[in-house]
């Protein structure tokens, strides 16, 4: 079986930036591989993006397969999204989607 990549593309308001990547880095992505679901995760800074409405970063969890990745979905994704708008509100816009190594 081929890994999966959870991606999830963000535009986050400047006003909010700082401390939602901060937030991002320190606690939100290694709750997320903690779950058991992905191996790891990397977030990267989209630098040839509109940014004039806010930053654009996208977070990248890897999945060993498909299973793992439907688990998340299933457990733990609607928490952890409700934890972000939580605390963000409408700070950000989040695009999620799925894609296989090859």
């Amino acid at each position: 079986m081929k890994p999966l990549i959870y991606n999830v593309t963000i535009k986050v308001n400047h006003a909010i930036q700082s401390d939602w990547l901060r937030w991002m880095q320190e606690e939100h992505m290694n709750e997320v591989v903690a779950t058991g679901c992905f191996s790891h995760a990397r977030l990267l800074h989209l630098i040839e993006s509109d940014d004039a409405e806010g930053a654009t970063y996208a977070a990248q969890y890897e999945a060993p397969d498909r299973a793992h990745y439907d688990r998340y979905i299933q457990e733990y994704a609607e928490g952890m999204r409700k934890k972000g708008f939580d605390r963000w509100g409408g700070g950000f816009i989040a695009f999620l989607t799925i894609m296989q190594v090859i």
